[in-house]
């Protein structure tokens, strides 16, 4: 038998935690569930006019730097936290959680557009790890707290006596079924 008083510690965090990670666990149920049922948001999409010869090298150690000259050098005032490549000639600034340029070497010369997204498509790129560097580091606490949720409910559940069958047959249940999906995947 296991000691009751550990089970109640176990019970609490277990608690604890899971009241507080609630609202993140929420938005990951939420915007992935309406990604899957086909609502992905939308992405309003403004070209932004610059001035003509305006260049970029994409390969630059000082990229962001170069971007930040270039939005000054054509009146553009935006905030960013970092440059992400979308492939040769082309990039975002991001955070793309909210407002953001996009930039993209064609063959007519250098484009940029605003993209402004949806809520959902907003709350999509949060969801993806596309959001500010602080909400990503938020993301990762909350990653390793959800890892805890569960071991934590895991171990309450075979802690005692009256539910550790339940707990064993449904965590069985679970993993055959993740693995049958999985092996065909």
């Amino acid at each position: 038998m296991a000691n009751p008083k550990i089970r109640k510690t176990l019970v609490n965090l277990h608690l604890l935690f899971a009241g507080f990670l609630t609202p993140a666990f929420l938005m990951v149920a939420i915007t992935g569930g309406n990604y899957l049922l086909g609502n992905k948001g939308s992405v309003e999409t403004t070209a932004i006019q610059l001035k003509p010869g305006a260049s970029l090298n994409f390969e630059s150690d000082i990229l962001r730097d170069d971007i930040i000259r270039l939005l000054a050098d054509n009146g553009i005032e935006h905030k960013f936290e970092y440059v992400k490549s979308r492939g040769p000639g082309k990039v975002h600034l991001r955070p793309t959680s909210r407002p953001y340029i996009q930039l993209e070497q064609t063959s007519s010369g250098l484009q940029a557009t605003m993209n402004k997204p949806s809520l959902q498509a907003g709350f999509m790129e949060l969801h993806k790890g596309h959001g500010p560097k602080v909400f990503k580091l938020y993301q990762k606490l909350v990653a390793l707290g959800l890892i805890g949720v569960v071991f934590g409910g895991f171990f309450v559940g075979i802690l005692g006596p009256a539910y550790r069958r339940k707990t064993l047959m449904a965590t069985g249940l679970g993993a055959i079924l993740f693995f049958i999906l999985a092996l065909f995947a």
